[in-house]
């Protein structure tokens, strides 16, 4: 069941051009069941930039000792100029990775930048993400010691991830933000109330992580324990024994919306976030190019305000938060 494709159209993240799906590369290395085929991941990556992927996003708290930013740089070592590329800094794991602390002070904030620019072979990326505000550093000190990474040449574009709109605000009074990258799907929808209307005042682009509800909403887990014993999500509540029966029974009837347009409850959910508007680029992971192809052919799908208000009334009353 696959949508007709259409042509991968670009989006705008304030002044930055990027095709209007992107790749999130975190699973190839971490968090989501074993790291079990380099040679796959990189294909995937090698495939996304055929099909007219050019956002690849990567962080370096991906694996251990940065592993996801260096198999990102592997992978685009021979084809940089095809592809925007994004990281993040600012969480910062402990020895045995188990658990995690925010850091951006500006000393690390010109750390960070180099160890990442090693790691990716690169002499600069394209988008630099603030991972998570820093609660004991000013947002205005952070971002003002990434405005010098962007004055040095060692970054292209400033992002900032999971910020309120106030932090937003205060964080463009310093610098322009290109983008505002935060989960958003169909089960994530607090970001609607006040950082999206914050973002679209200032020009800033939103890239939405997680759009397929960290896979649940492609109906292809059938229950917690078809995840592997060191998954993260096995923590999450919509995961939950409490919450995974009801959970499914929506997945249920959106598989059956979904069928009513050719398509699968994943290309739905990732067709839904691109009809949020313009400004909006679904960054959907994977390490597979059998799903980055079927995620790709989301963007073949139209929907009408009818289908849009169908697919909120029967995702809305989703059991569990996000964390």
């Amino acid at each position: 069941m696959t949508p007709p494709r259409t042509a991968l159209g670009t989006r705008h993240l304030g002044s930055l051009e990027v095709s209007e799906q992107g790749l999130g590369c975190m699973g190839m290395s971490d968090f989501y069941g074993t790291a079990d085929n380099e040679v796959e991941s990189i294909a995937t990556i090698h495939r996304a930039l055929d099909e007219g992927v050019t956002l690849f996003d990567t962080s370096d708290m991906y694996g251990r000792g940065g592993a996801n930013e260096g198999l990102v740089g592997r992978a685009l070592a021979d084809r940089r100029d095809r592809a925007v590329l994004a990281t993040k800094f600012g969480i910062v794991r402990d020895a045995d990775y188990t658990d995690a602390t925010v850091r951006a002070d500006p000393a690390y904030v010109h750390q960070a930048i180099d160890r990442s620019l090693q790691r990716l072979n690169v002499e600069y990326v394209d988008l630099y993400y603030l991972h998570r505000v820093d609660p004991h550093v000013p947002i205005e000190e952070t971002v003002g010691a990434m405005a010098e990474l962007v004055a040095a040449g060692k970054v292209r574009h400033l992002g900032l991830s999971e910020a309120s709109a106030e932090e937003i605000t205060r964080a463009y009074r310093v610098h322009p933000i290109a983008a505002v990258q935060t989960e958003w799907s169909l089960w994530s929808r607090d970001i609607e109330d006040e950082v999206v209307p914050t973002c679209r005042r200032l020009g800033i682009g939103v890239v939405a992580y997680a759009p397929l509800g960290r896979s649940l909403l492609t109906g292809t887990i059938n229950s917690q324990d078809s995840l592997p014993p060191q998954d993260l999500r096995r923590g999450f509540a919509r995961f939950s024994e409490q919450n995974f029966a009801h959970n499914q029974r929506i997945v249920q009837q959106l598989t059956e919306l979904a069928a009513r347009h050719g398509a699968s409850p994943a290309q739905l959910a990732l067709a839904w976030i691109a009809h949020q508007g313009d400004d909006v680029v679904a960054l959907p992971g994977t390490k597979r190019r059998t799903y980055l192809e079927d995620n790709l052919a989301a963007t073949g799908i139209s929907l009408s305000p009818d289908d849009l208000a169908e697919i909120s009334a029967i995702a809305a009353p989703v059991a569990g938060n996000r964390y």
